[in-house]
């Protein structure tokens, strides 16, 4: 027996008034950032920029400081992870006299402050001719190897940011440099630092070999008259 409760006359089903649905207000969608690039999941290792600040030293002398390089490690603890923040800090006074710290603390600015401090307390004075650096240098630490040559003036700091930093701090303004090797800038910190360090004034070469500096009198003398050696 067929069911009469959907068949009327005609064999055709009634057609119903189509239900409207109640509309809900769309949300704004953000845009989606891709994987492992959300806030506080970016690149672990990471340069610092040109970040310098001025501050005064033990003597009052006036000394620049400069974050090279941030790094940031984390580690997995039950309930999360715990950050770790450690900051490369070159110090120096732009008159000879430079230093680098690494400073760690779980926040930026108390590794940057570290850093800034133990920089302070082991800068060394650096052999300087004017502007520039008296002689061709070579150095390497570690996988990191820096070559520094001599330029004349108004040439400025050829250099990457990383020893541009060291250079700048120490007080040299036209210098030829090239980085080779590892990129790691602890290690091209460390390397440009021993090569400024093994500098050496002419004067000094000369009084640690018990000789002295022989000058030339470029005064006009008469034709024929040999010239006068001090």
């Amino acid at each position: 027996m067929a069911d009469e409760t959907n068949i009327v006359e005609g064999g055709e089903e009634p057609k119903r008034p189509p239900v409207e649905q109640p509309q809900t207000p769309q949300t704004p969608q953000t845009p989606q950032t891709p994987r492992g690039r959300g806030p506080g999941r970016g690149r672990r290792n990471r340069p610092a920029g040109d970040t310098e600040t001025a501050s005064e030293g033990q003597g009052g002398e006036e000394l620049t400081e400069k974050v090279v390089f941030i790094n940031r490690s984390a580690k997995v603890v039950k309930g999360g992870r715990r950050f770790n923040f450690s900051a490369l800090v070159v110090v120096g006074d732009k008159k000879g006299r430079v230093g680098v710290g690494l400073g760690k603390a779980g926040e930026v600015a108390d590794a940057i402050r570290k850093g800034g401090e133990a920089a302070r307390n082991q800068m060394v004075p650096v052999a300087l001719r004017e502007a520039t650096i008296p002689h061709e240098v070579f150095s390497r630490y570690g996988g990191a190897k820096v070559l520094l040559r001599p330029a004349s003036p108004g040439t400025g700091v050829i250099a990457g940011p990383t020893v541009r930093a060291v250079l700048e701090s120490a007080g040299v303004k036209d210098v030829l440099s090239k980085s080779l090797g590892s990129e790691n800038a602890a290690n091209v910190v460390k390397a440009t630092l021993k090569a400024l360090q093994s500098l050496r004034q002419r004067e000094d070469i000369y009084k640690s070999r018990g000789l002295e500096i022989r000058r030339i009198d470029h005064t006009p003398s008469a034709p024929g008259a040999p010239s006068a050696i001090g």
